[in-house]
C-alpha cells in the first residue's frame, strides 16, 4: 500500500517544522519539509532492498542552518520563488513602474531575494488518492515582499506515484502584475553518492541555450548550439563535455513550448547502476547544473559527502532574467491570469 506519514523535524523561529514522508509500493520514499516546501530526502531500494539516498539534503534542521551551508547557499531541494535564478541588477520595470530588489548575488537578485519562498514556512496538507500520495503546500506572499509587487497566493502540490514519479504542480494568483517563476532545487546523484556525476550520460532535448553575461544573468540572446559541445540532444557523458568546456555545467536550455504542454525535456543515466531520471516539464527553460560551486564540507553523513560535481540539478522554470528580457515567455503573471507549471521527475531503477 502507498503510505503517507509525518513527523516532527525541529523548530524554526519558534514554529514546529514537519517532515512529510511519502512511500510507494516499489520502495521509493520521498521526504518533504514544510520549511521551504523542501525535498529533504529521496531514497530508492538498492541491493537487498537497502535504501539508497539519491538527493542532497540533511536529516536534521541544523544542517540547513550550519555556517558551511549558509556560506555556500546551495538551496538543497527547496521550492524557489518568487522568481528563480538571477534578475540583472536586482531590478525590473513593469507597467510603467520600476522595482528594486535585494542584491544577494553580486549586483543581481537570486532566487527571490534574501527571504525567498525557500526560507518561508508553508501551510501543508497531506492528500491521498488512488495510485498516488502527496502534500499540498500553500503560501501567501504579500505586496512588497522582497520588493516584488502584488499579493501572491502560491500553491505547490507534490505527488509520489506508483510509477516512481515525483509530480510537482505549481499554481499562483496575484492582484498586481508581478514576475513569477517557481522551481524545485533538488540535486540528484543516481549512484547514491558512491561516485560523482561525471560518468553519467545526459540528454537535453534542445539545441538552444540562453547566453549569460559576466555577472551570470541572461542577456536575452539565444544561442543555437547545434553540432557544438553543448548540443546534448543525442546524449553525452558529462565528463566528456566538461573536459572540453574546462568547466562544469551551468547551462540554461530553452524549449519551444508555447502551449505549455507536458513534454520530455531531459534524461540522465548512470550506466554503472542502470538507474535513470527522466524530466518532463511545461516550462520554457531548464538549468542543467553539475554543482560546480558546491562546498565539499557539506554532507548528510560520513558515507554521503557532497561537493563539486557530486550531484546534478535540472531546474525547470521561466527564462533566467526574464523580467528584463523583452519577449521572454510568461515571465510576468497578471491579475486575470493563473500561474501554472508542472514538472515530473520519473525514476527507473
Amino acid at each position: 500500500m502507498m503510505k503517507s506519514t509525518h513527523n516532527f523535524f525541529g523548530k524554526y523561529q519558534d514554529q514546529e517544522i514537519t517532515q512529510f514522508v511519502l512511500e510507494n509500493d516499489n520502495g521509493m520514499v520521498v521526504k518533504i519539509l514544510d520549511l521551504g516546501a523542501t525535498i529533504s530526502s529521496i531514497t530508492i531500494p538498492g541491493k537487498d532492498k537497502k535504501p539508497i539516498s539519491i538527493v542532497c539534503g540533511f536529516d536534521s534542521l541544523d544542517g540547513y542552518f550550519s555556517d558551511e551551508y549558509k556560506s555556500n547557499a546551495p538551496y538543497f531541494g527547496c521550492t524557489v520563488g518568487r522568481y528563480c535564478s538571477q534578475i540583472k541588477d536586482a531590478k525590473f520595470s513593469c507597467e510603467g513602474k520600476s522595482y528594486q530588489l535585494a542584491k544577494n548575488c553580486g549586483d543581481n537578485n537570486l532566487h527571490g531575494g534574501r527571504v525567498g519562498f525557500d526560507k518561508r514556512i508553508w501551510e501543508a496538507t497531506p492528500v491521498d488518492t488512488q495510485g498516488k500520495v502527496g502534500v499540498q503546500f500553500h503560501l501567501v506572499s504579500k505586496d512588497g515582499d522582497e520588493g516584488f509587487p502584488g499579493n501572491v497566493e502560491a500553491t505547490v502540490m507534490m505527488w509520489l506515484t506508483k510509477d516512481n514519479e515525483l509530480v510537482l504542480n505549481y499554481n499562483a494568483t496575484t492582484d498586481q502584475t508581478t514576475p513569477l517563476s517557481m522551481t524545485n532545487h533538488s540535486y540528484f546523484n543516481l549512484s547514491g553518492f558512491e561516485r560523482s556525476v561525471e560518468g553519467f550520460k545526459v540528454q537535453v532535448n534542445s539545441n538552444k541555450l540562453q547566453e549569460m553575461d559576466h555577472t551570470g544573468a541572461g542577456t536575452g540572446k539565444i544561442l543555437d548550439v547545434s553540432g557544438t559541445v553543448n548540443d546534448l540532444r543525442a546524449g553525452k557523458v558529462i565528463s566528456d563535455v566538461q573536459e572540453k568546456l574546462g568547466d562544469g555545467f551551468e547551462h540554461f536550455y530553452i524549449f519551444e513550448n508555447p502551449h505549455e504542454e507536458l513534454k520530455p525535456v531531459a534524461k540522465v543515466e548512470d550506466p554503472a547502476s542502470g538507474r535513470s531520471l527522466e524530466v518532463f516539464s511545461t516550462e520554457p527553460c531548464m538549468l542543467l547544473y553539475t554543482a560546480k560551486y558546491m562546498s565539499n564540507k557539506l554532507k548528510r553523513k560520513e558515507d554521503e559527502i557532497y561537493g563539486k560535481y557530486s550531484a546534478f540539478a535540472c531546474e525547470t522554470h521561466r527564462w533566467q532574467n526574464g523580467p528584463n528580457i523583452e519577449g521572454s515567455p510568461r515571465s510576468f503573471t497578471k491579475p486575470n491570469e493563473v500561474f501554472k507549471s508542472t514538472t515530473v521527475f520519473k525514476l527507473a531503477y
